[in-house]
């Protein structure tokens, strides 16, 4: 049985983990944290007495990679709403909307006043069809009005959250795969799915019951340091001060973010780190019975994402918010939120603020040219991570999908027995 070594526990690391052991090989998986999940990850927080998200992510129910590892792992940790509905609120002037994208191909949403962002007409949507066609260099802002109400309401909260890059530096061909396998499949496959939970309920901890029910091997504490070669292979992985020995018929998938495997791997040009991303957590009593979301215009917080014990904000491409105290931070976002629900805007409830300084990679056209095949220069080593050649920004699913294929190559590449349900890679 032919050893497959996996460095980091995220969700590219655990999506290739649970394809190779659903095919009967043998795995270990090792990340230098004490828990898995990596960006996507929940913890228990005293100070809240909760178990938070690490950030908030959307996944939205046409996202077939994602669907294939949950059914995997045998997760049911989403919500899913009826319709593929997307609210906002202006918190200037409390003018509220939502987009109603509907069921069919044929966007029939775009022509209806009650299902577009307010003061804005079909035809602010039409640069849709500029994006489909933009090549590697097109930002994203040359191909929009950016002093129309649609930019405002529409466009720049909407690409902000998938791209988590400012508009004028983001790469336009990056949203071409998230229009095709999503909106312009019509509502069924746009529907916005939120962990009932945590993430880790959703994605994490049934990978880690699957691998570990499977028989692979989970090493936490173990830092990845690099590695040593011969000939054409990877001959030994470094792991802080051990040396575990590679097999020339094992293989090794090195699935960490781009900068930390451009930084363990000298031979390796990799994207480099994107924006940042703020995210604070509330401890309050909302009254909602499941989970739900709200787009903000005209505030710091940009979306706010709400259970039944807790409110948390998501301000993406954060910049100069990252450098204030984090006591401000949740004051001011307090206050806008509690404007939408009817809180009491003085009394701020227990919070806690997480700084993502670096939570995607460079996203830009420069960024997009340094994304690498899942192949290396090494025979029996594999790239796997959302800044890999999935063609998909970096989200949840483009994580997810980057294991995928990384297990796929794997197979091919080794002549192993592919999986019991053949996965298709994505073309790049």
């Amino acid at each position: 049985m032919t050893h497959i070594h996996i460095i980091g526990a995220g969700l590219a690391g655990l999506s290739a983990a649970v394809e190779l052991v659903a095919a009967g090989h043998r795995v270990t998986l090792y990340d230098a944290a004490r828990r898995a999940g990596g960006r996507c990850r929940s913890y228990y927080d005293a100070q809240l007495g909760q178990v938070i998200d690490n950030g908030n992510h959307l996944v939205l129910s046409g996202n077939t990679s994602t669907a294939r590892y949950t059914k995997l792992i045998g997760a049911d940790g989403f919500h899913v709403p009826s319709s593929a509905r997307f609210p906002f609120m202006d918190i200037r002037d409390q003018a509220r909307w939502a987009i109603d994208v509907n069921e069919g191909r044929v966007p029939v949403w775009m022509f209806q006043r009650s299902k577009r962002a307010a003061h804005t007409s079909w035809k602010d949507y039409l640069p849709a069809l500029k994006i489909l066609l933009a090549n590697q260099e097109a930002l994203l802002s040359t191909l929009l009005d950016t002093a129309s109400p649609a930019f405002e309401r529409f466009w720049e909260p909407l690409m902000l959250a998938v791209l988590n890059t400012p508009l004028n530096k983001a790469a336009a061909c990056l949203l071409r795969p998230v229009f095709t396998e999503t909106i312009l499949k019509g509502g069924a496959h746009c529907r916005p799915m939120i962990a009932r939970t945590s993430l880790a309920d959703a994605l994490i901890d049934p990978a880690l019951t699957k691998l570990e029910t499977s028989g692979a091997e989970i090493r936490f504490g173990a830092r990845f340091m690099g590695l040593e070669e011969r000939d054409d292979c990877a001959q030994h992985l470094r792991l802080g001060g051990e040396a575990v020995e590679v097999g020339r018929a094992d293989a090794v998938v090195i699935a960490l973010p781009s900068w930390q495997a451009a930084d363990t791997l000298p031979w390796l040009d990799a994207p480099g780190a994107g924006e940042g991303i703020l995210n604070i957590h509330y401890a309050v009593q909302t009254g909602v019975f499941a989970p739900e979301f709200l787009g903000l215009i005209g505030s710091l917080a940009q979306w706010v994402f709400v259970r039944a014990d807790a409110a948390s904000v998501t301000v993406s491409a954060a910049g100069k918010a990252l450098e204030e105290r984090p006591d401000d931070l949740a004051r001011r976002c307090w206050a806008e939120i509690a404007q939408c629900y009817g809180w009491d805007q003085t009394a701020v409830p227990p919070f806690r603020v997480i700084k993502e300084k670096r939570a995607t990679f460079d996203q830009s056209p420069a960024g997009l040219k340094k994304r690498r095949p899942v192949t290396t220069r090494l025979r029996n080593v594999f790239l796997a991570g959302d800044w890999t050649q999935t063609g998909l920004p970096a989200t949840i699913e483009g994580a997810i999908r980057s294991g995928q294929t990384a297990a796929a190559a794997i197979f091919k590449g080794a002549a192993l027995s592919p999986p019991k349900s053949p996965f298709t890679p994505a073309s790049n």
